[in-house]
């Protein structure tokens, strides 16, 4: 029988649980940002019993540092500097992006029961943008892909938008009259 020393065992015992760590997901890592889902309020002009959501981008804000040129340098005619030039630091904030609020369209939550949520998953796996189990619950993990899915056409959001829903073959379009 072989013997370990106490600290190989330990050090041993500390390894495996790092290693089985990395196996189970991080939560506070791939959480989706909470969404805001109004249905008391909506834009100006929209139709009344349709549900919207809104997605609010935040003001991209930078700080810019400048010097300015108080006094310039005093440089004799042989080129030799006499007094260098004077000069301030100034900071200042400036707003290169607005806020921006985006409403969208969105089924309303009557609509979204545990058929229809299963379905946005399992249109959302075909795509390769969800690989959760299917479970019906509007959860991080299909808000995050259906974020994915709707990022590229233009809308940053985990609220599943009635174009995108469409888009899924999800929602019946309605066909223009002849």
């Amino acid at each position: 029988m072989t013997r370990f020393p106490v600290q190989a065992v330990i050090a041993l015992s500390v390894a495996s649980a790092a290693l089985s760590a990395c196996n189970t997901a991080l939560p506070e890592l791939t959480r989706e940002p909470e969404v805001t889902r109004t249905y008391e309020e909506a834009p100006p002009g929209a139709a009344p019993g349709t549900c919207w959501g809104k997605h609010t981008s935040p003001a991209l804000i930078e700080t810019v540092t400048e010097h300015i040129m108080l006094q310039p340098a005093e440089v004799r005619t042989d080129g030799t500097v006499e007094a260098p030039a004077i000069y301030k630091t100034e900071t200042h904030q400036r707003i290169v992006r607005e806020r921006k609020d985006t409403w969208f369209e969105a089924p309303c939550p009557e609509a979204q029961t545990v058929e229809f949520v299963s379905s946005v998953q399992r249109a959302l796996s075909v795509r390769g943008l969800y690989r959760g189990p299917i479970t019906g619950q509007m959860d991080s993990p299909t808000r995050a892909a259906i974020r994915k899915f709707q990022k590229p056409q233009g809308l940053d959001s985990g609220i599943l938008s009635t174009a995108a829903a469409r888009k899924l073959g999800l929602i019946a379009m309605e066909r223009p009259k002849d």
